[in-house]
């Protein structure tokens, strides 16, 4: 086969992983964001103290929440835009594999860096 030919060749099934992955991707990272916007509720009835330390804590693990979720979506992003070439099929499938792990990850890093009272 040569190169002209290799190229044309597309992989059947190769929107699967991505697919799947936004399946799982998507609804994961909009959870994950809506928890984080809405944690600082957890430190209503917190005294003074409690709510600087939470304060101080929560806008660096905001941060890094939202910046994780960008990882997120650029690996998903990247995932769909991999040619559906059989030399491709590798390297669709661990991006499509590493956006949904990348959106856990980010969330255990979120609420690890909370000070929670």
């Amino acid at each position: 086969m040569t190169d002209e030919q290799h190229i044309t060749v597309r992989t059947q099934g190769g929107w699967v992983a991505p697919l799947i992955s936004t399946v799982l991707t998507l609804p994961l990272a909009f959870f994950a964001l809506i928890y984080g916007m809405l944690s600082p509720m957890a430190c209503d009835s917190c005294s003074d103290a409690e709510a600087d330390r939470f304060d101080a804590s929560f806008g660096t693990a905001f941060t890094v929440l939202v910046c994780g979720l960008v990882v997120a979506l650029i690996l998903l992003v990247v995932s769909w835009c991999l040619p559906r070439r059989p030399d491709r099929a590798p390297s669709r499938g661990l991006f499509a594999l590493l956006a949904p792990v990348a959106v856990v990850l980010d969330h255990l890093l979120f609420s690890g860096l909370l000070d929670l009272p």
